[in-house]
């Protein structure tokens, strides 16, 4: 990677002897960085400045250079300053990968307001509860879910909504990507916004408009990340410009040794950017290096997402287990070049053992897993990017990172013992938007955040994630880790997915139910449970196994056991 031209820089740490994952970070990685980096917007006007013709942005074939991102981005800045906005105001994006999202996202923050990112998905109830919750007063929506925006509409307090076509952005070419969503896919239903402008229309009165210069700090709001609603009311992370521009050094810092010199990088951005994962790691990292984001809008799409692949030349790439499951499993996978690849980045999930083989064979790298949380800015702990195969833990903690696993009371454990991962950096969120007392909740009296996974430190500093807290299942006082069982079921031949949970038992207090999408329809539960018994101990096997079409999962592919608990509670 060439020098960046935002220059960052690093310190030793006075706590280094403390933190034992530090003796096996590669020679070049500093220990900590310098918490000074400045904005989110400061790192973009770099990179416009540095990279000026280097292409930024793709979208269905088209590109955007980092000055046309540039321009772009102000565009959307100066026309929210002529809504009457004030800063610190909440602007909200309801896009999935499409070529104006990054536009979006840099207006909005050049303009001095924070982004509120909204899954597309969203039914109206979510929506409101999301906008509600922020207070944003503008919404940009795709088209194609304006009839979500307008059943919500009595619930919302929006000034205005800018309806985003998926052309926007890509010039002639737009026309032809509108026409087809429009009219073959008919995917847009008819809907009633009167307050609503057309993004296009916004691009057009201020094409040529330079936003007013406003002072973005470090510490001003650069997004309400929500999290929590699979399992809850959503709650809004409050990241910071600090936090999440740092969390961007960290994680380049980390990468830069493997990176190399090359100056030409291109991402491949099939994570959703509404997603923290997506966001900072396809979106703003690569904004960082002056590398190309190649946005993916439906990675659902299996077949058109390998036809991408065979067409385009790429060199990094991210996602979760379910999404490198389904490219490993896809006709034509084996025709992709592979070649230019030096990273496929994993997080969101799990990621299993039986998915990072097979995608190995496949491809010749190994999966490099990761972690993170919306509160985290997300990333966490990373593996070392020069490992030749996948090691089942999370890698070790990155620079200025801290981790301690604690138990229920906040005492902190032995390294190899169980417990509760906890979490301090300058990655880590100001809070919970409006919610004190859920701020509380995940704080320990000495600073770190509480994930709420289950994880062991082992000896040489690296980091193995059990399962989630609330997801373990208690089998006649003993535990069982969903993740374990999962891994084990995926093993089979003959299975495609697997999803585990505990449901009341009366004998043992829980049993463990599996969900199970079948590879070979002919596969029988009793088979995969005496499978299940060569490679688990007795009270760990499924004492139910259900085959399902398909497992439930959020839009980034990460499946919902919840959604599996409810239903089955439900049926009860």
């Amino acid at each position: 990677m060439n020098a960046t031209p935002q220059a960052a820089t690093f310190s030793a740490g006075a706590d280094a002897p403390s933190k034992p994952w530090l003796a096996s970070y590669p020679p070049s990685v500093p220990p900590a960085i310098d918490e000074n980096v400045g904005t989110l917007v400061d790192m973009l006007q770099a990179s416009v400045s540095a990279f000026p013709e280097r292409p930024a942005v793709e979208s269905f074939g088209s590109r955007m250079t980092y000055t046309e991102l540039g321009r772009a981005s102000d565009a959307v800045a100066s026309w929210l300053q002529h809504q009457g906005l004030e800063k610190g105001d909440r602007v909200a994006i309801m896009l999935p990968n499409v070529m104006a999202y990054p536009a979006v996202i840099f207006g909005i923050l050049k303009a001095g307001y924070a982004v509120v990112n909204v899954n597309p998905l969203y039914t109206a109830r979510e929506l409101g509860h999301q906008i509600q919750d922020s207070g944003a007063r503008i919404l940009f929506v795709l088209e194609n879910f304006a009839h979500t925006v307008e059943e919500a509409l009595p619930s919302l307090k929006l000034d205005r909504t800018v309806i985003v076509a998926p052309g926007d952005l890509l010039g002639l070419k737009g026309a032809i990507v509108n026409l087809v969503s429009r009219r073959v896919k008919r995917a847009v239903k008819p809907y009633r916004l009167p307050s609503s402008i057309t993004f296009k229309t916004v691009m057009k009165e201020e094409g040529s408009c330079k936003p007013k210069a406003v002072a973005v700090s470090p510490d001003d709001v650069a997004f309400l990340q929500y999290t929590g609603g699979t399992t809850g009311i959503a709650k809004g992370a409050v990241l910071l410009h600090r936090n999440v521009a740092a969390n961007v050094i960290q994680t380049e810092f980390w990468m830069r040794p493997h990176f190399g010199e090359r100056t030409d990088h291109v991402m491949i951005a099939a994570l959703p950017l509404y997603h923290i994962f997506g966001l900072t790691v396809c979106s703003l990292l690569v904004v960082r290096i002056g590398g190309c984001q190649l946005l993916i809008a439906n990675p659902r799409d299996i077949p058109g997402f390998v036809k991408t692949l065979k067409s385009r030349p790429f060199t990094l790439m991210a996602g979760v287990n379910t999404l490198y499951n389904a490219l490993a499993n896809a006709p034509g996978i084996e025709q992709v070049d592979f070649s230019r690849m030096v990273l496929a980045a994993a997080g969101g999930m799990a990621t299993q053992e039986a998915v990072a083989r097979k995608w190995k064979l496949i491809t010749g790298k190994p999966i490099v897993e990761g972690y993170g949380l919306s509160e985290t800015s997300p990333i966490v702990c990373i593996n070392r990017l020069d490992i030749e195969d996948f090691t089942g833990t999370i890698g070790y903690p990155i620079p200025s990172t801290d981790v301690s696993v604690r138990s229920g009371d906040g005492t902190p454990l032995p390294y190899g013992e169980r417990g509760e991962l906890c979490i301090k950096g300058p990655q880590v969120m100001a809070g919970y938007w409006k919610r004190p007392d859920e701020t509380a909740k995940v704080m320990t009296a000495d600073g770190y955040f509480r994930s709420g996974d289950v994880a062991v430190i082992e000896p040489d500093g690296r980091v193995r994630i059990v399962d989630r807290m609330k997801d373990m299942v208690l089998v006649s006082g003993f535990n069982v880790y969903p993740n374990e069982v999962e891994d084990v079921l995926v093993r089979h031949p003959g299975v495609l997915e697997a999803a585990v949970i505990g449901l009341p038992d009366e004998a043992s207090g829980e049993a463990v139910v599996a969900y199970v999408v079948r590879k070979d329809q002919a596969l029988q539960a009793d088979a995969l449970r005496a499978f299940c018994r060569e490679n688990l101990t007795g009270y760990k096997v499924p004492r139910r196994i259900e085959f399902r079409e398909a497992l439930p999962k959020t839009n980034v592919g990460k499946v919902l056991r919840r959604a599996l608990k409810d239903e089955a509670m439900g049926a009860a």
